[in-house]
C-alpha cells in the first residue's frame, strides 16, 4: 500500500451512494480546542434561543396553519451568523414538554459542546436552559438539529431546526448570500402533524413527509434579482429522513463547498447532486438574463418539486469575473497517511425486511421497537463500549457495510473525512461529514482522529438514530 494517497479529481458525487457529515482535520497539532467564549474577545451576553410552541403555514391558504415547535416562536428557522474567529454564545431555553439538546452539525466542536443529549451533555429538561459557547474553528455552512438519544425525531419533526453560518474573513464577492433550509413535514388532512413514534417509519424509510418547506415557508422560495446578479446559495437538508437529489434547471451552478468545507469549484455532473439529511452545499451562480425563463433548484421527488425559483427582475448588473474557489481551509491536511492507519470494520444491520415472493408487500419488522438498528450487532446506547479507541492524531480508516434493505445516511461527529476509492488508491476531491451508503454496499472513509472526546457515527435519519443506529468512538 502506498504511504499516502493523493486526492483524485472526479465529477462530484456522481451517484446517490455517497455523502457524509461533521468534522475537520489539521495538518499539524490537531484541532484547535476552543476555550470559553470570552476567548473570542467578545464578552457579549449570550443570545437566548427559546424552543416553544408556535403555528406555521406549511401549505398555502386556505389550508389551516399547523401547530409546530419553533425557536423564539417564529416559523422561519433561525440563521445564526458569525465571522470566523468570533464566538457563538447561545442559551437554549426549553419551553417544550420534551428534553432537548442542540447538535451543531458539521462544526469541529469541543466535545462538551457537540450537543448529543445523553452522551456529551445531559438533556435539557423542560423548563431548563443550557449555555452553548464555542468558537468555530472553520468557516462554513452548518446545521442546528435536536439530538437527544432516543428523542431526536419528534423535536425535529415538529420543526426545530436552524443554520449556523460562519463567514470567511475574506468571503467571495457575491451580491447576495441566501440560506435555503429544507424541511419535510408529515401532515394529517386537518393540517395537524401526524403522530410520532411509529415503529413502521423507524424500521423502514423514516418519517417521510407530504409537505416541503424552504426557510419555514411552502416551496418554492422565489428569489428575485437583477440579471447577472451573483448569488451564493447555502443549501441545507434538515429533513427527518427525506433523502433526495437536487437538480439545477436553467442555471449554471458551481459547487464551492461541500458539508461546509471549500473545494475546487466544479459544475455538478448532469447538474444534479445527492442531498440526504444533514448535507450542505454552497453554490455560486449568476442570475440568467431577463429574456430567459426562470431557473430553479428542483428536488427529484416524483416528477420534480421546485424548491427555489430564480427570477430575473430589473436592469442587468455588470458582469462578474469568472467563478473562482472561495479559498482553501489550511487546517485540513493535504493528505492522510494510510500505511499505518488504524482500521475498523463497521456493519450496519436491522430494519424491516421484505417478502421476496411479494415485492409489492409492505416491509415487516418484528423485534424490540427501541433497538431496530445496530452497528456491529449493538443498538446505540451510551453505556455500550466504544466501537474503537485511538490516540489523538491517529489516521483512521472505517469500512462501513450496509447489510440492510435501505440506503443509510450517516454522519461523523467531530471530524471530517475523505471518501476512499474502492482499492484505496485515491480519494474523492472534497471533504465530507455526511454521506449516503446504498443498501448492500461497502464504503471506506479516512480521517485524522485529532479531536479528543467521545464522538458518534450516527444516522442522520432521526427515527433510525432514535432506534439504535449510532455508536461512539473515543479519541484520547
Amino acid at each position: 500500500m502506498p504511504s499516502s494517497l493523493p486526492p483524485s479529481r472526479r465529477a462530484l458525487l456522481a451517484g446517490a451512494a455517497l455523502s457524509f457529515a461533521p468534522a475537520l482535520v489539521r495538518a499539524q497539532g490537531g484541532i484547535p480546542q476552543a476555550g470559553p467564549a470570552a476567548a473570542s474577545g467578545t464578552g457579549a451576553e449570550p443570545r437566548p434561543l427559546a424552543a416553544q410552541a408556535a403555528r406555521a403555514r406549511l401549505k398555502p391558504e386556505p389550508a389551516p396553519e399547523t401547530p409546530v415547535w419553533a425557536f423564539d416562536g417564529r416559523a422561519a428557522p433561525p440563521v445564526i451568523r458569525v465571522k470566523l474567529g468570533e464566538a457563538v454564545r447561545l442559551r437554549l431555553e426549553n419551553k417544550t414538554e420534551k428534553p432537548l439538546s442542540l447538535h451543531w452539525h458539521g462544526v469541529r466542536n469541543r466535545n462538551a459542546m457537540d450537543g448529543v443529549g445523553g452522551v456529551t451533555q445531559a438533556p435539557v429538561a423542560p423548563g431548563a436552559n443550557f449555555l452553548y459557547e464555542f468558537t468555530p474553528p472553520d468557516a462554513g455552512t452548518f446545521l442546528i438539529r435536536p439530538l437527544v438519544v432516543g428523542g431526536a425525531s419528534e423535536p425535529s419533526g415538529r420543526g426545530l431546526a436552524g443554520m449556523l453560518v460562519v463567514e470567511e474573513k475574506t468571503p467571495p464577492v457575491v451580491d447576495r448570500d441566501v440560506p435555503l433550509l429544507l424541511q419535510d413535514w408529515r401532515l394529517e388532512a386537518d393540517g395537524t402533524l401526524a403522530p410520532f413514534g411509529q415503529t413502521a417509519f423507524a424500521a423502514s424509510s423514516g418519517r417521510l413527509g407530504n409537505a416541503l418547506t424552504i426557510n419555514g415557508r411552502p416551496t418554492p422560495e422565489t428569489i428575485e434579482a437583477a440579471p447577472g446578479t451573483r448569488l451564493r446559495l447555502r443549501l441545507a437538508n434538515a429533513c427527518n429522513a427525506r433523502a433526495t437529489r437536487i437538480r439545477f434547471d436553467g442555471l449554471k451552478a458551481w459547487v464551492a463547498a461541500v458539508d461546509g468545507q471549500p473545494t475546487d469549484t466544479f459544475e455538478p455532473l448532469r447538474a444534479t447532486l445527492p442531498f440526504p439529511p444533514g448535507t450542505r452545499y454552497d453554490i455560486l451562480l449568476d442570475v440568467p438574463g431577463i429574456a430567459e425563463p426562470a431557473g430553479a433548484v428542483v428536488a427529484l421527488i416524483g416528477a420534480g418539486m421546485p424548491l427555489a425559483r430564480i427570477v430575473a427582475k430589473g436592469e442587468p448588473v455588470a458582469v462578474r469575473p469568472a467563478v473562482a474557489p472561495i479559498g482553501e481551509n489550511k487546517l485540513l491536511p493535504p493528505e492522510i497517511k494510510l500505511q499505518n492507519a488504524f482500521r475498523r470494520d463497521i456493519a450496519i444491520a436491522g430494519g424491516a425486511t421484505f417478502d421476496k415472493g411479494k415485492p409489492e408487500a409492505a416491509p415487516v419488522f418484528t423485534g424490540d421497537p427501541t433497538r431496530i438498528w445496530t452497528l456491529n450487532g449493538a443498538a446505540g446506547r451510551a453505556e455500550n463500549p466504544p466501537l474503537f479507541t485511538v490516540k489523538r492524531n491517529t489516521a483512521v480508516v472505517l469500512a462501513l457495510t450496509n447489510t440492510t434493505a435501505f440506503p443509510q445516511s450517516l454522519h461523523l461527529h467531530g471530524h471530517v473525512f475523505r471518501l476512499l476509492h474502492p482499492l484505496d488508491d485515491g480519494w474523492e476531491p472534497y471533504w465530507l461529514d455526511t454521506f449516503q451508503l446504498l443498501e448492500g454496499r461497502t464504503a471506506r472513509i479516512a480521517f485524522l482522529a485529532d479531536n479528543p472526546g467521545k464522538w458518534l457515527v450516527s444516522a442522520t435519519a432521526l427515527e433510525r438514530f432514535d432506534t439504535g443506529l449510532w455508536g461512539w468512538f473515543e479519541v484520547t
